[in-house]
């Protein structure tokens, strides 16, 4: 903030859906598999808040919709995912919390189908830019938004700003966990699971679950990680263990940046002990069981949901220490010790670089995209815990 008193160049604009009648329809109703652009830019300059909320019949819409940019005169997208991941919250839920670049302000404490979500990171482009809600609900959505940006020059050394949705449902995890659990079961000592796993030894990354795999130049800014836990080590509740993998430049193992263990990287440790916490740069937007029913549904099962760890979005965000790569970035974590688990992982990695990127994976369809029921969830649990 040492900087905010000083003379600042271009010219402040706004593309939203105000009502430009006057009155108080201040928003677009966007068809069922309909695509709708919410800013049409021509010029140069730098986009530095996108603001948003929906309504939506559709359960999960936050997964089923999409928000893509493109910058300039591209034809495939720079940014590319479901809104309510692309904004830091996984599973196809809203949940409140708030971090430097990203946030969800919604009902605190309660798993939610609305918030009102923000973005702060600097998109900037030379020719024009365009940003594209869809969505792909089987109902009309309704959309309110705001795109806040500068139109001035922007300097020839700017990288373009990137984001991009994975997923892996599930993981191919290297041990057979069932089989392992009859043996726990027979066995005195708690911690024999534990023996079995950590004999895996990684030492070439080749199975760890990839958030980002870039070409060119430029720095990684960042991620959410979603987990939905179905494939714990018998006994032990915490799905965490992988360690983070920064493969740069194409330079052979082991990797320049090696990590300790998965909450290590979202700069906690000791598993998660503060549970779901918010802060600027690192924090977890979702971590809790996802209640679907309710009370009703837990006195109608036998499951008990004292070990159950259900659904969780972690997030870092690097941006007093970008990751910098100069021709290549290849970020992977494990899923589990060695890759033992296989667990459901989807992510969103943000970065910044010269075009052209890397073509993304292809988008999943919406069936692909939905996240686990949680009493499903919660019986894939059981089967190794």
């Amino acid at each position: 903030m040492n900087e905010l008193y000083l003379r600042k160049e271009g010219t402040s604009r706004r593309q939203s859906s105000w009502d430009q009648t006057g009155g108080n329809r201040d928003f677009i109703v966007i068809g069922a598999g309909q695509t709708a652009a919410i800013a049409e830019i021509a010029g140069s300059g730098v986009i530095q808040h996108i603001w948003m909320t929906l309504a939506a019949k559709n359960k999960y819409a936050f997964r089923k919709v999409l928000i893509r940019m493109f910058w300039d005169d591209e034809r495939e997208p720079s940014v590319d995912s479901p809104v309510g991941d692309f904004f830091g919250v996984g599973h196809g839920v809203a949940s409140h919390y708030v971090s430097a670049p990203l946030n969800m302000i919604t009902t605190q404490g309660v798993i939610e189908d609305k918030a009102a979500m923000n973005c702060f990171f600097e998109m900037p482009f030379r020719k024009g830019a365009r940003i594209e809600v869809v969505n792909e609900c089987e109902d009309e959505m309704v959309l309110y938004f705001y795109v806040d940006y500068v139109e001035k020059a922007v300097p020839d050394d700017s990288f373009y700003f990137h984001a991009s949705w994975r997923r892996e449902n599930p993981t191919k995890g290297l041990v057979d966990l069932s089989a392992l659990k009859a043996e726990h079961d027979q066995q005195d000592k708690a911690n024999y699971s534990d023996q079995k796993v950590y004999e895996l030894k990684n030492l070439t990354g080749d199975d760890n679950y990839v958030l980002l795999d870039a070409v060119g130049e430029g720095h990684y800014v960042g991620c959410n990680l979603s987990i939905d836990h179905l494939n714990p080590m018998p006994g032990f509740s915490w799905p965490g263990e992988g360690d983070d993998m920064f493969f740069i430049d194409g330079e052979p193992w082991p990797p320049r940046l090696h990590g300790t263990g998965t909450e290590d990287y979202f700069c906690a440790a000791w598993g998660y002990p503060a549970g779901k916490y918010d802060a600027p740069y690192h924090g977890l937007s979702l971590y809790a069981p996802i209640r679907e029913n309710g009370d009703a549904w837990k006195e109608s099962n036998t499951i008990s949901f004292n070990d159950y760890s259900g659904k969780m979005t972690q997030y870092r965000f690097h941006i007093v220490d970008p990751i910098i790569f100069r021709k290549s970035l290849r970020f992977s974590i494990e899923h589990g010790h060695g890759n033992a688990q296989s667990n459901d992982y989807s992510s969103v990695a943000y970065w910044y670089q010269r075009e052209p990127h890397k073509a993304f994976p292809q988008m999943l369809p919406v069936s692909q995209r939905l996240p686990i029921p949680e009493k499903d969830s919660a019986r894939c649990f059981y089967r190794t815990f």
